[in-house]
């Protein structure tokens, strides 16, 4: 609306996948995190929420008409898209990580420039993941 402010803006990030179950198995594990109950439509649509908030939406490809999430063949997944989540238990969620065997696209560091820990990891759809630690905080 036109001259007022916005309580908050969080962002929903909406990924498509090839299996909505098991990715919202994976990233709540990854994350801690947990799905919205009594969803109906967990084979097609998914929320991943953490402390009663979305964090990640997942859905299927080609079930529904809407752009880019159709033909998933037409382009690499997550081409130029980084999931990108601040942890605040860094180790934690690299033992996580590990659990599931996630590739590991760069190994835990510091990143100098935010003074935080990071790890860079794909998901199972090719998806790059980043689980960051609080800024300031190496």
């Amino acid at each position: 609306m036109e001259g007022e402010s916005a309580d908050y803006v969080r962002p929903q990030p909406l990924i498509a996948v090839r299996n909505v179950r098991a990715s919202s198995r994976w990233y709540r594990q990854l994350l801690e995190a947990e799905a919205l109950p009594g969803h109906e439509h967990r084979d097609t649509h998914d929320r991943v929420l953490f402390d009663r908030q979305v964090v990640l939406q997942l859905h299927a490809w080609d079930e529904d008409s809407h752009p880019n999430l159709v033909n998933p063949s037409a382009a690499q997944a997550g081409h130029g898209v980084l999931l990108w989540f601040e942890v605040n238990d860094f180790d934690a969620a690299v033992r996580a990580a590990r659990s599931l065997h996630a590739e590991i696209v760069e190994e835990p560091h510091v990143n100098l420039q935010a003074q935080h820990k990071e790890i860079w990891i794909r998901d199972p759809d090719g998806f790059v993941v980043v689980l960051a630690g609080p800024d300031g905080k190496t």
